[in-house]
């Protein structure tokens, strides 16, 4: 019985033991539960920065671009006049070279034995001439005297001139073999760069041979520089060197990396028919190249100034978007908010557009960060600095 009411006390106890830590735990949790049955607070974003540039407003010059190549003054083809074998190549690839230098040998050999022999039947030839002129004394001089007839003085006279016909013949041979001989040494034509050689050293090369050509020397100060234009172009660039001896002036050259060449080029000039199918004609600029820096086959932008515009309104070139055919601007208002804003966009100087319709001057446009906005949009605006590229304008 003891035993009994023992036990039931302790029961007791751990019942009670337990609802205490319930409670406990309750009540810890209870603030908790509290807090997250209240609203989350929201915390207004800032304002989303981007970059701004003022629209400028000033002279500007109007250029108009043409797009060709560059080709050499002159590009003499080196060909191999004779056939042989290539034993010696005298100048070294892409460097100048002067009028008359030696570029090419051929093996002279077979050339020498066929001048020797023209020399040796020439002298043959010139011995008969002169014993058929010896005979022809003997008979002019008997022939007072009846010794001989006429029939012999006439034939005396044929022997003379066939002789002296097989000695023009022996000359024309000796100097046709001279000449021969003389185009197994190839030279410069002119002065200017040479190319890479066609022909390598025991190749078998001259006329009808896969190796005819040898390379190429151009002359390349000054440079041409070929760009199509249209018949209206080319009017007035005839016009321009109507007007003055120098052709139109102020054509430059930019290169493929941006720059602008130092030298300006002029008015050389233009084909002698309009291309029926493209209606251009090819007009050729000369530039002066004393460095031999511009090359034939360069890509080569020709601009010209044709015109002056005077306050022209300028934003930066990535200001401008297009959305359905319009041009657009992002314009942040005096109270920082944002206004798209249809423009017309004109010529392009350097990196900047010239826009003739939707800006005034002193209007802020977004030049960097018009993804994060849209109209109405509150936004930070902090000035937008252009990285000067070296180079071009």
């Amino acid at each position: 019985m003891q035993a009994q009411i023992f036990a039931t006390d302790n029961q007791q106890r751990y019942l009670r033991s337990t609802r205490n830590r319930i409670t406990a735990v309750a009540l810890s949790i209870l603030p908790i539960a509290t807090a997250c049955d209240k609203a989350p607070q929201v915390v207004a974003a800032p304002p989303p920065v981007v970059e701004v540039a003022e629209v400028v407003q000033k002279d500007v010059p109007i250029y108009q671009q043409w797009v060709g190549s560059l080709d050499g003054m002159v590009n003499a083809k080196i060909l191999a006049q004779v056939s042989g074998y290539l034993i010696k190549q005298h100048y070294q690839e892409g460097q100048a070279v002067k009028k008359g230098q030696l570029l090419y040998e051929i093996d002279p050999k077979i050339f020498q034995a066929t001048l020797d022999g023209a020399r040796s039947n020439l002298a043959r030839q010139q011995a008969v001439l002169k014993t058929a002129k010896l005979d022809l004394e003997r008979v002019e001089r008997l022939l007072p005297e009846r010794a001989v007839s006429v029939r012999d003085r006439d034939t005396a006279v044929g022997r003379e001139a066939s002789a002296q016909a097989e000695v023009f013949a022996a000359k024309a041979a000796l100097d046709s073999a001279q000449l021969q001989l003389g185009f197994t040494k190839i030279v410069a034509p002119i002065d200017g760069v040479a190319g890479i050689s066609k022909a390598q050293m025991g190749n078998l090369v001259g006329p009808g041979s896969a190796n005819a050509e040898l390379t190429t020397i151009s002359q390349l100060d000054p440079i041409k520089a070929f760009i199509p234009l249209s018949e209206q172009e080319y009017l007035q660039f005839a016009r321009d060197k109507h007007n003055s001896h120098e052709g139109r002036a102020g054509l430059e050259l930019i290169l493929a990396d941006g720059s602008v060449y130092p030298q300006p080029g002029k008015f050389f000039f233009a084909d002698r028919e309009v291309n029926m199918q493209t209606g251009t004609i090819q007009v050729a600029i000369l530039f002066p190249n004393p460095n031999n820096l511009l090359r034939p086959g360069q890509y080569a932008k020709i601009r010209a100034v044709v015109k002056h515009k005077s306050a022209a309104l300028l934003v930066p070139q990535r200001a401008v978007g297009e959305m359905q055919g319009r041009q657009l601007v992002a314009v942040v208002k005096p109270d920082n908010t944002v206004e798209l804003r249809p423009v017309t966009a004109a010529e392009v100087i350097g990196t900047q557009w010239v826009i003739d319709e939707g800006l005034q001057a002193g209007d802020r446009v977004i030049v960097e960060g018009i993804q994060k906005v849209r109209p109405g949009t509150l936004v930070n605006p902090r000035p937008f600095v252009e990285t000067v590229a070296t180079g071009g304008r």
